[in-house]
């Protein structure tokens, strides 16, 4: 380690912006993720690819899951892949930062952590046939409510769902202020206990509007749990990512072109990942500094820094 310090602390010197990134990475693009090293010889081509997915309770289940891509990311690599059974997400962010780890899948808040502590390259996610990922924070008030803006809920009884829920109260906390619209001064707070509760009582007029997950609403539709035709949206976020599957940033270029290959040729109808992951059949392309956006304003919103202490 003592002989490698010097080699960092010389291309830190040769670095000139790598924004949130950590000092071994530099960002000269300002694309938001770690550069491909420049000098071949930091290039990374291994015989064996290891991925992971992001921690589960039944890492075993997930194996068996994962094999049908495994198998084909080895047909399109001509690698062998191995599947990295991760117990915590600093386990696996750790495991990318020291080479042990070439692809992974890191959940939607430890994504920001593994681009600027482990230089993740975030460039695919599940998404649907037409290339629809995530969901979003919809605001939600009845037709007659005489409400049609968000400035319309100054003074207004609104639902959240729960203190920790993020799109129920965490992103509205972090979103709405730059609406000109502060939860708790502008508007009374009043918690529901869930995206159901929450949308149930603005159709029963209890609440005069509700942020919920779209995705939550959708199936509440499809159950008709509610009239759809009672309700209106006056804000939509832009999409909130799901989980990020990312590559090594010092993975030699041509590898990293056949790894792209590999995701986005997948087809997920009819295998046990499908079958997972229902309403998903595809991997399709993303890039953190677009589609992490949003949950980089949330988090920064809650004082989030991304260091190995707040990872832990």
């Amino acid at each position: 380690m003592a002989m490698m310090l010097p080699a960092v602390s010389a291309g830190a010197a040769e670095c000139s912006n790598r924004g949130s990134l950590a000092n071994i990475y530099c960002d000269e693009n300002d694309d938001l993720v770690a550069d491909t090293p420049t000098d071949p010889d930091k290039l990374l081509n291994p015989d064996t690819l290891v991925f992971a997915y992001t921690p589960v309770e039944d890492p075993a289940i997930y194996a068996d899951i994962w094999k049908p891509f495994i198998e084909h990311l080895e047909k399109v690599t001509g690698k062998d892949v191995r599947f990295f059974a991760v117990q915590s997400n600093a386990a696996e962010i750790e495991a990318m930062r020291s080479n042990r780890l070439h692809i992974a899948g890191y959940s939607t808040g430890p994504t920001p952590f593994a681009v600027n502590l482990a230089g993740a390259v975030p460039f695919a996610i599940m998404g649907s046939e037409t290339g629809k990922f995530g969901y979003t924070l919809q605001v939600y008030t009845r037709k007659d409510s005489g409400i049609d803006t968000m400035a319309d809920l100054k003074g207004k009884r609104v639902a959240h769902t729960s203190p920790t829920s993020n799109s129920g109260n965490l992103a509205p906390r972090a979103l709405f202020p730059k609406l000109g619209l502060t939860p708790d001064k502008d508007y009374k707070v009043v918690y529901s206990g869930s995206h159901d509760q929450s949308m149930l009582g603005v159709v029963a007029g209890d609440y005069d509007a509700a942020p919920v997950a779209s995705e939550v609403v959708e199936r509440m539709a499809e159950r008709n749990l509610y009239d759809p035709d009672e309700v209106k949206i006056i804000y939509e976020s832009k999409r909130f990512p799901t989980t990020s599957y990312t590559y090594a940033h010092n993975l030699d270029p041509a590898l990293v072109e056949k790894i792209k290959e590999a995701f986005f040729s997948f087809d997920m109808k009819g295998t046990a990942l499908g079958e997972e992951f229902s309403g998903v059949t595809k991997f399709v392309p993303i890039t953190y500094k677009e589609n992490w956006s949003v949950i980089r304003d949330i988090q920064e919103a809650n004082g989030v820094t991304y260091t190995t202490e707040n990872l832990k």
